[in-house]
């Protein structure tokens, strides 16, 4: 007798990205979800770092994706499908600022001495809830400062410190000279330390705090270790 269970759906995580275009301009729903799966989070950050909010960046890509798809049959393929779209969102997002008149001012900075470069590292799995806090307030700092930068440092320094685009990439993303992606990143860089120096100099002072059950059980086991009896 013929088994009724339905086979399981096969899945497309293995898929070429070529494979996946073919599929999805024979109209496969599940090609183009697996397309979006790929790219929405380098998408979503690229838009977040020209638009500065999270809601009208998520408007961005959604928008972008359509007009990607709807245009996927005339994709060339010349170059990564994540780059084409990359494109699309950030021609979207900078079309909104332009519609909202805002400017994307070069001159505000002086030219300084190369900052010491910033460590960004990248998230590490731990079970420990109060390291997991405490990257979450980190991290609630870094997207705060990041936030404060000027459009056009945010979007270089998303794509290349956080996206992880090459400087090439990058220019080519954002229709720039690599230099100037080169300076761009260099005074973002400058503006992110002076910012994180500011809010993080008042918690200094509460640094390696040792107080509270801490300091209890290690008062306890001097005492236990001089044979005294503790009083704690």
């Amino acid at each position: 007798m013929w088994s009724l269970r339905r086979k399981p759906k096969p899945t497309l995580e293995r898929t070429t990205e070529r494979e996946l275009i073919g599929l999805a301009n024979a109209g496969s729903g599940d090609a183009f979800g697996e397309i979006m799966r790929r790219n929405n989070q380098r998408l979503f950050r690229a838009a977040r770092g020209i638009i500065g909010t999270d809601w009208e960046a998520e408007e961005v890509v959604q928008d972008a994706y359509v007009r990607a798809f709807r245009a996927l049959g005339t994709f060339r393929q010349e170059a990564a499908l994540g780059t084409w779209l990359t494109r699309i969102v950030i021609n979207e997002a900078q079309g909104r600022l332009r519609g909202r008149r805002e400017t994307l001012p070069l001159t505000d900075l002086d030219d300084t001495a190369m900052a010491d470069i910033i460590q960004f590292p990248g998230a590490t799995p731990t079970s420990d809830p109060e390291r997991q806090a405490a990257l979450s307030e980190i991290r609630i700092l870094l997207e705060s400062a990041i936030d404060e930068l000027p459009p056009s440092f945010r979007a270089v320094f998303i794509l290349r410190q956080v996206e992880g685009l090459s400087t090439e990439e990058t220019a080519r993303a954002l229709s720039i000279e690599t230099e100037t992606v080169k300076t761009r990143l260099h005074r973002a860089r400058t503006r992110l330390q002076r910012a994180l120096q500011d809010q993080l100099a008042p918690a200094l002072k509460d640094t390696f705090p040792f107080d509270g059950e801490r300091c209890r059980r290690l008062t306890r086991t001097v005492l236990h270790r001089l044979g005294l009896s503790p009083e704690l």
